[in-house]
């Protein structure tokens, strides 16, 4: 990735956590968010567009990142990582897997899409996730790809 991309990313990440007075969860959603959110948009156009689409991912990302992490707490985040690592592991694409933890009222969804080989003979994994808070669902697409410790990684979302 080149520099600007990542600039535009940091300077929104830090432009959202300077705006409001967060918790650690909402900063660290914030942040991970703006992040996939630049990423995400360094995909699209080139030149000048491309920058304007990273900035735009950014914060977009960022906010989405902040509204889900002030939420989740550690149970809701542990329940979501077991749930896809177990869907990516033993689910057909398709089949849809839940979570639900009622101490916090939180629920969200695992579904494999897609799998394939990549050239390198890595296996990976494109899926949807949703996640609830407050009766509120967010959506989100990624690829995840099985690691050497057979662990999934996501490597876009």
């Amino acid at each position: 990735m080149k520099a600007k991309p990542l600039i535009a990313i940091a300077m929104a990440a830090s432009l959202l956590t300077a705006c409001q007075s967060t918790g650690p969860k909402e900063t660290i959603g914030g942040l991970g968010g703006a992040v996939l959110g630049g990423l995400l948009g360094s995909q699209v156009g080139g030149g000048r567009g491309q920058l304007v689409a990273v900035g735009v991912g950014a914060v977009l990302g960022g906010l989405l990142g902040s509204s889900i992490g002030k939420s989740l707490d550690d149970t809701d985040k542990l329940m979501m990582e077991r749930t896809t690592q177990a869907s990516l592991e033993h689910v057909q694409s398709g089949q849809t897997s839940t979570w639900s933890n009622p101490d916090s009222g939180h629920s969200g969804t695992v579904t494999p899409v897609k799998t394939y080989e990549t050239s390198s003979g890595q296996y990976c994994r494109e899926y949807q996730q949703t996640v609830t808070v407050g009766g509120e669902q967010q959506e989100a697409y990624g690829t995840a790809c099985r690691q050497p410790d057979g662990s999934w990684k996501i490597v876009s979302g």
